[in-house]
């Protein structure tokens, strides 16, 4: 019998289909987020003034931090994912009702806890 596994990528921000992820840094913090190209165009139209003021780095220098031991949105079971979800909506941080949570959301959660 023949398988075919297929990974779809869900927009963070409004749930539609993803291209796949971008992945951005800010205060030395590398985040990655899953956009349609549209958000995705939006994100680049928001940061274009500070990029074209901004000096780039090489992508090592970004990446060489430490690993902080939280949880990946991966390795969240769906009872977790469900308790995540709760406080997040409490703490009034955007996250879908279902597909990944955004590793942020479980950043905060595991800061909280």
């Amino acid at each position: 019998m023949a398988k075919r596994i297929v990974e779809s990528f869900i927009d963070d921000i409004d749930g539609s289909e993803a291209e796949g992820t971008t992945r951005f840094a800010l205060d030395g913090v590398t985040y990655e987020i899953d956009l349609s190209g549209t958000n995705r165009e939006k994100l680049e139209k928001a940061l274009a003034p500070y990029i074209t003021k901004a000096r780039a780095v090489r992508a090592d220098r970004v990446l060489r931090g430490r690993r902080t031991g939280a949880l990946s949105s991966r390795a969240v079971s769906r009872e977790k994912a469900t308790e995540i979800r709760r406080w997040a909506k409490a703490q009034g941080l955007p996250v879908s009702e279902r597909g990944r949570i955004a590793s942020t959301v479980v950043e905060q959660y595991e800061a909280a806890h």
